[in-house]
């Protein structure tokens, strides 16, 4: 069956998501125009609006509708801890725990020089003026434990080594509830090293 352009203008724009390929596009294509056409109009409707509306905040470049975020405006959080994070979604996993009271950073990115991407792409040069200020005691590296994001960690450690603030970064270790006949050596053998 041919698709119309407008078919498969939006299959292409659905492709465009992670994670979904070329059939997972069609069949979600295919179900809003045949089964649901509202929830099609409110997906439309919902991606306009946050297109137009969401930006990023001035402080920690973590995704709001606001000048600066709800999180960096909160007088009863730590503003001594700052917590360096990839992405505003890594922002969002962190305060779903409930444990960290601090403020973040948010890179929107990490370094990986092979894509092109720099210290200046992800913000390091704002990271470095916000703890220029004096405020921050400690910072914590959130960075994901990929090679991109363990060298984004590093760079970020020594740049701010001559700052005389504490730098720590996120524990590794075997997942709670897991056997470890079914971890990775990998991560077997990093929680190994990092024991306490």
């Amino acid at each position: 069956m041919a698709q119309t352009h407008a078919l498969q203008a939006l299959v292409e724009a659905l492709k465009g998501l992670p994670g979904v390929g070329s059939k997972s596009a069609s069949r979600m294509a295919y179900h809003l125009l045949q089964h649901d056409r509202q929830a099609a109009t409110v997906l439309a409707a919902a991606l306009t609006q946050a297109v137009r509306d969401v930006r990023h905040c001035s402080q920690c470049h973590t995704f709001t509708e606001l000048e600066v975020c709800e999180t960096c405006s909160d007088a009863l959080r730590d503003g001594g801890q700052l917590c360096v994070v990839e992405t505003p979604a890594d922002q969002s996993a962190i305060e779903r725990t409930g444990t960290y009271k601090g403020h973040y950073f948010v890179l929107m990115g990490k370094l990986s020089p092979l894509d092109g991407v720099g210290p200046k792409d992800i913000g390091l040069l704002k990271l470095k003026q916000r703890v220029q200020l004096g405020t921050v005691r400690e910072v914590i590296l959130a960075t994901n434990f990929t090679a991109e994001g363990e060298a984004t960690a590093h760079v970020i450690s020594e740049m701010l080594r001559a700052f005389g603030i504490r730098v720590s970064r996120l524990a590794r270790g075997v997942p709670a509830g897991s056997e470890l006949e079914y971890v990775d050596l990998g991560t077997i053998a990093h929680a190994l090293v990092d024991r306490r």
